[in-house]
């Protein structure tokens, strides 16, 4: 038997954000990603390049003293041992969730740090998740794990305090958003948007539900970048 565990669970963290910035895109890209590409695209050419990408998720307080994951023909490898117990890493497309339209896209690269309890609660199902993408398998079949997990009771909902950082100048989280804007992810149960304000006319808060697991993903947009540079917009 598979041991799915929340494979589902990074939803959002790179392209939900597509919907979020440009919604009416999504219709007109649904079919613009429909099978996975060859692996080797999905790939940075240097190790020490994705190392230094992954770090740019958070600040250099937190991501300097981090474990740093890095990916290879076999899924995820340590490149860097840490000492903070947060974990960084370059998220791949299927770091989406299974319904979004840019589940595929080789181009994405979704830098993220994630603080101990996302660790534990969020990084498994994601790196299982590649392994299955490594070894050819279908969404479908990816998400009919998922589902036999859920109903196993193998997937557990995320801890208080899960968390991640997104703040590098460098990712790229959708063909419609680009690197977007730096923010935080936090990883709840499933919650009704309206308890935290999200999703409301002026609220900074954004909300998803993913669509297999009872999972809610809160995206929080923050001022400034990693490198403590403003992500403020000027209007004229």
């Amino acid at each position: 038997m598979h041991t799915a565990i929340g494979a589902s669970r990074m939803v959002c963290a790179v392209v939900l954000l597509s919907w979020a910035v440009n919604a009416a895109t999504a219709a007109d890209a649904e079919h613009a990603y429909p099978n996975r590409a060859a692996v080797a695209e999905y790939g940075i050419a240097k190790s020490s390049d994705e190392i230094d990408l992954a770090r740019s998720a958070a600040p250099a307080s937190i991501s300097g003293n981090a474990t740093v994951l890095t990916l290879g023909s076999r899924g995820y490898e340590t490149a860097v041992n840490g000492k903070n117990g947060f974990t960084c890493l370059v998220m791949r497309s299927w770091g989406a969730d299974f319904s979004d339209a840019e589940f595929w896209n080789p181009k994405l690269r979704g830098p993220i740090c994630l603080n101990p309890a996302a660790v534990r609660s969020e990084l498994p199902g994601y790196l299982e998740k590649t392994n299955w993408v490594l070894a050819g398998v279908s969404k479908a079949d990816m998400i009919a794990r998922t589902q036999s997990a859920l109903a196993a009771k193998i997937s557990s909902p995320p801890p208080p305090g899960a968390m991640g950082f997104m703040m590098s100048k460098q990712g790229f989280l959708s063909d419609a958003g680009g690197h977007w804007h730096p923010h935080l992810m936090i990883y709840l149960p499933r919650t009704d948007d309206a308890a935290w304000g999200a999703n409301l006319k002026g609220s900074p808060i954004i909300g998803a539900q993913s669509s297999v697991e009872p999972v809610t993903v809160f995206i929080v947009p923050v001022t400034q970048w990693s490198d403590g540079t403003s992500a403020m917009v000027e209007k004229h």
